[in-house]
């Protein structure tokens, strides 16, 4: 929490505030929201083996390319599924790998979320 707070500024851009707390954009603490209205792709979930010295891995595919997204994601299903995990953006995809076979609960995850998965 800051100590000051912005009181009068000319700059248009720090006048904004924020539609959730009210408070001005350069002091507004809410998290970001990602638009998903405007990403209409289906995720693929796949298993892969190869390359990783036998552990298996299961990858989520063609999710946003949005790292923000990808980390609160990939956080929410490593807690949920109580393992390791990574995420990556290459190009105009982002990809999560979470460690073993965990297709079948990783696609009730995102139906929650109102993602569609295919590849089962």
């Amino acid at each position: 929490m800051r100590d000051t707070k912005l009181i009068y500024t000319d700059d248009p851009k720090k006048n904004q505030k924020c539609p959730k707390c009210r408070e001005y954009i350069s002091e507004c603490e809410c998290a970001p929201q990602l638009e998903l209205s405007k990403w209409d792709k289906v995720a693929v979930l796949r298993v892969e083996k190869s390359g990783r010295g036998g552990k298996i891995v299961t990858v989520i595919d063609r999710l946003p390319s949005n790292e923000e997204f990808l980390k609160i994601l990939a956080k929410e299903l490593k807690t949920k599924l109580g393992t390791g995990g990574a995420f990556r953006c290459e190009g105009t995809n982002g990809i999560i790998e979470i460690q073993g076979d965990k297709r079948e609960k990783i696609k009730e995850i995102l139906s929650r979320r109102n993602i569609t998965c295919k590849g089962i």
